[in-house]
Parts: structure tokens; sequence; C-alpha cells
């Protein structure tokens, strides 16, 4: 694991998206998998605005979406089908047949679990998975306990509230949720974690600099063989070895055209 650390939010986004555009210009048939939330909203215009004025092409890319609300159909506006049709799909040349998502409409939960798995299998593997990091810790919906392929999952009481701080009236909110496993996730070839904000700080600490735990998922990517976790000062703020961190996107090569 690696660790970045860029002064603001903005830099933190910029590198991100440099990251996953440099390794779709390498390969224009990139696997790449993608997450939700308030974070990645940045990222994905980044992307955007890529495809617009630099001709980044997403034609032949393939995705897989970590998770998916149980009960929530497609056209939903609290689905992340919708969420990535809203800030990516529908924006860049993407093939939507070409884009995943688990399916919480199935009949069969179980079954399309298994299935999603296969799809994955099917693409020859996840090249690059875009991760976010909850307020318990989690990657995708791996709350504390969590086990090692796609599933059905309960959400914790505050994974509901920080997605769903003003709950429709009269639907409520989803409880349960499809994501991958943490197993999964630890066999993309490479991992890039984005966080931001001061209220990150400490769960990034603990998964950064903690021990690895079922109880804070994202622990799990200490033992990945190419992870970058890449954070703004404020997400570091709890980091005890921040000036390592900002040695390493100084001086290591691998960098240098990012700096």
């Amino acid at each position: 694991m690696e660790v970045i650390i860029r002064e603001r939010a903005g830099d933190a986004v910029s590198l991100t998206g440099a990251i996953i555009a440099r390794a779709l210009r390498k390969r224009p048939n990139l696997v790449l998998g993608l997450a939700t939330g308030r974070t990645m909203v940045a990222v994905y215009d980044l992307l955007v605005a890529m495809y617009e004025d630099d001709g980044l092409d997403f034609s032949l890319a393939r995705t897989f979406n970590l998770d998916e609300y149980i009960g929530l159909p497609p056209e939903d506006p609290d689905s992340y089908r919708f969420y990535m049709n809203k800030h990516l799909f529908h924006r860049v040349n993407i093939d939507l047949r070409n884009t995943h998502l688990p399916n919480g409409m199935a009949d069969d939960i179980d079954a399309g679990c298994a299935q999603y798995e296969e799809t994955i299998q099917d693409c020859g593997g996840i090249d690059l998975q875009l991760l976010g990091i909850g307020s318990t810790g989690h990657i995708g919906f791996n709350e504390p306990l969590s086990a090692m392929r796609t599933r059905a999952k309960a959400l914790s009481p505050e994974t509901i509230e920080q997605n769903f701080p003003r709950p429709h009236p009269s639907k409520g909110v989803p409880k349960r949720a499809i994501t991958m496993g943490v197993g999964t996730i630890l066999e993309c070839r490479r991992c890039v974690l984005l966080a931001t904000g001061e209220g990150k700080a400490a769960v990034v600490a603990k998964a950064v600099e903690g021990p690895v735990t079922s109880m804070i998922s994202a622990s799990a990517l200490q033992l990945h063989p190419k992870c970058t976790v890449i954070v703004d000062e404020a997400a570091a703020a709890q980091l005890e070895h921040k000036p390592y961190y900002r040695w390493i996107f100084e001086n290591e090569p691998e960098w240098e055209e990012y700096r």
C-alpha cells in the first residue's frame, strides 16, 4: 500500500482521475471497477471533461460497480445504476451493455451474486478498482464482519444515516445491499482509494495504519500488492507517518509524471 497526500481535495481528485485516464489510454478495453458516493462525483466530472476536451475513449471499456441497493429499480434516483448513468455513463461514449452493476431487483439474489462474480471472471478480472471509504471503514458495502465474495449484506445504521439523511417518507430507505466481497476487491490488479475531508481522517488512519481486521474492511487493502490511497491534507490529519508518505510522492519514479 502507498499513501499519497495532496494539499487540497481537488488535487486528490485530479490525481485519481489522471491515474484512471492513463490506465484507460494504455489499455482501451480496460476492466474498470467503479464506486459511488459524493466523493466520486468530482472524479466522474473530471473524466467526462477529459472525454469532451481530450478525447478520452471509453468505447471499449468494461465496468463493474461495487454495489447496489436491494429493492431499488434502476430508474429510482437513489439507485446506483441511476447514479452511474447520471454522472458518467450517459456523458461519455461507453457501451451501456458493457456496464455492470449487481441486480438489486433479482428474484434470486444469491444466484445473481454468483453470476456477477462469474461475469467479472469472464472479463478476465478487474484491472483497476476505484474505491471510497465509508464511516465504518467499509469498502463497497463490506460492513464490519464482512465476507469475501459478492453477496447480500445488511447495512449498518451509520451507513444508512450517511447515505439517506433525509429518507423519502413514503418509501423509507433500503436496509440491505449487494456488494462485492473483500476477496473480490483484493483480486483486482490495482486498487485506488480516494478519501477527502476531515470527516474521513479517523477512519483513514485506522484503515491505513491500524491492524488488519474484519471490523474495518478497508484495512484489508494493506495486504494488496498494488493499492494506492489518495487523500487530501484534511483526510490525512490523523496519520502518523505523513512525512514518509510525502517523501514517496516526491521521490518515487512512479509518480514523476504526476508531480
